[in-house]
């Protein structure tokens, strides 16, 4: 059985044209697996999920989903998009963007009542997954009034309540507290482990060991530089250097110099 979730071959897309994005992208995704994308910001990470999630489409090149090519015109037909948006779910990073009703409790129930779910198995799905990331209490809330955690994990929750197959991350763990980002970190583990497919976009290193198996590196000519297993690819710190994803802090420690190399957002004195 083909267990290829996603195939691309020399994905090529620039923003009007004119700004490229991804530069000749060849990656393909199974089913089950568990994948971070690094890189620095500017690098591409975004636009892949976006790629992904067929919200845009190659310029060159092609991105096969689930066996069949990913192609704008095929999502105008109204079976087949449905067909897609209930295997592959995106959870921004500006959760925003995904939060636009009245309340919480209706932004979770959008999704699957546009894919036709019947309203009882909605609000099955409302209560599950409000106890799964423990946002019970913020149901009837208003989400522009929401904490930034606490507006991802009811982003997280109008995905879950889809029940896609694959979730897509894109920095999952910007700006957030512990408490929060070790909240993500369990649900994205737990999801794995019940055989979802996920794809995490994150210039955090210190939280990949967690929530991939397999890292891509993108550098700053929108291409992949390196694939590998985890602690590999982490290990490497010449390549992780050179794409910006660490870097040199010298300081002055009892009349001498010394210099450290340090993980982004990692504390130093």
């Amino acid at each position: 059985m083909n267990d290829i979730i996603f195939d691309l071959k020399n994905v090529q897309f620039s923003y009007l044209g004119k700004f490229p994005a991804l530069c000749g992208v060849d990656m393909t995704i199974r089913s089950g697996e568990k994948i971070a994308v690094i890189g620095a910001n500017g690098t591409g990470k975004s636009t892949l999920l976006q790629l992904l999630d067929g919200l845009i489409f190659p310029d060159h090149g092609h991105v096969t989903a689930f066996g069949e090519k990913l192609l704008e015109n095929s999502h105008v037909d109204e079976k087949t998009a449905h067909r897609f948006r209930k295997r592959v779910g995106l959870v921004f990073q500006n959760a925003d963007i995904q939060l636009f009703c009245p309340s919480v409790r209706e932004d979770i129930a959008f999704g699957p009542l546009q894919l036709g779910v019947a309203e009882e198995e909605v609000d099955r799905r409302i209560q599950e997954v409000a106890q799964v990331l423990d946002i019970q209490h913020l149901l009837e809330r208003v989400p522009h009034q929401l904490s930034i955690g606490e507006k991802r994990r009811v982003a997280i929750a109008s995905v879950l309540a889809i029940d896609p197959d694959v979730y897509l991350f894109d920095e999952p763990t910007a700006g957030l507290d512990p408490l929060t980002v070790r909240h993500i970190i369990d649900f994205i583990v737990h999801a794995n482990r019940l055989g979802k497919t996920i794809i995490t976009a994150t210039h955090d290193l210190h939280i990949i060991g967690e929530i991939a198996d397999t890292v891509y590196v993108f550098d700053r000519n929108k291409r992949i530089v390196r694939g590998g297993a985890t602690q590999t690819v982490l290990n490497d710190r010449s390549l992780l250097e050179a794409n910006n994803l660490i870097h040199i802090h010298q300081h002055h420690h009892n009349g001498k110099e010394h210099v450290h190399q340090h993980l982004p957002l990692e504390p130093h004195d």
